[in-house]
């Protein structure tokens, strides 16, 4: 709930705080890959148990959240028409794809996400040579400071935002704290773009490097490309990618 803090303070009684406890439980819960129990999922929002156990209840009875067998929780049915009426309504993928489908001549991983919190979700995410299968919503939670996405993302917030939303908590890939992610997100702003090695071993080969771009307007999200990037590369893809951004911002207007 760090995220918040600040906003709460500044907006006062104009937010409704447990609408916003309400939708942090159904964030966390939708961020975890297996059903989770209200202790633990309490415990990783830092909230009361009690009021998460009472949140859990009404989630699931108005279909967005669902009680295993073993008493534990994980998303329901409402989560899923929520999340595709969404989709549908933004045109987040389908009027991306085309333009994102472009940066595979590279034999590049391909991708875009968007940013919550500190964590990125792929709304596409695409491996050279996949074959069959489905770029669109196949990973989930990413932390935004060990990927070019988030970086790329995290640079569009004020330091007070970021400062906020990592406090009190270790960062991911910055063991020497807050002071040497904001000078990162400092050069980033300066040159408008994300270089970067990563090292996820799930969709990346060991020291790969990610570039990254924002798109901006109504399809507010980040542009990469990932793989064995020479340094000679950097201009030409950063040119490809904000033109590609360029592109999904026109389509979404």
């Amino acid at each position: 709930m760090q995220f918040y803090e600040a906003k709460l303070k500044k907006h006062g009684s104009q937010l409704n705080r447990s609408l916003i406890d309400g939708i942090e439980v159904l964030q966390g819960l939708a961020s975890f890959e297996r059903p989770v129990g209200c202790r633990e999922l309490a415990r990783y929002l830092e909230l009361d148990i009690t009021r998460v156990n009472r949140l859990l209840r009404t989630l699931a009875f108005v279909g967005f959240a669902r009680q295993t067998d073993d008493r534990k929780y994980t998303t329901g049915p409402a989560m899923l028409v929520l999340a595709a009426q969404g989709l549908f309504a933004s045109g987040a993928t389908s009027k991306a794809i085309k333009p994102l489908e472009e940066l595979r001549v590279y034999g590049l991983v391909v991708a875009m996400g968007v940013l919550w919190h500190d964590k990125v979700t792929y709304l596409y995410h695409s491996l050279p040579d996949m074959g069959s299968e489905s770029p669109l919503g196949r990973l989930g939670y990413f932390p935004a400071t060990e990927c070019g996405v988030g970086m790329s993302l995290l640079s569009e917030l004020e330091d007070e935002e970021i400062i906020h939303l990592y406090a009190d908590k270790d960062i991911p890939g910055y063991p020497d704290g807050i002071d040497s992610l904001l000078q990162n997100i400092q050069q980033i702003r300066q040159q408008q773009f994300v270089r970067m090695e990563t090292h996820y071993k799930t969709h990346l080969p060991h020291h790969s490097v990610t570039i990254a771009v924002n798109v901006k307007g109504s399809m507010h999200s980040a542009i990469a490309l990932s793989g064995w990037i020479p340094d000679a590369a950097t201009d030409e893809l950063v040119d490809t990618l904000n033109r590609i951004a360029k592109e999904i911002e026109e389509l979404s207007d």
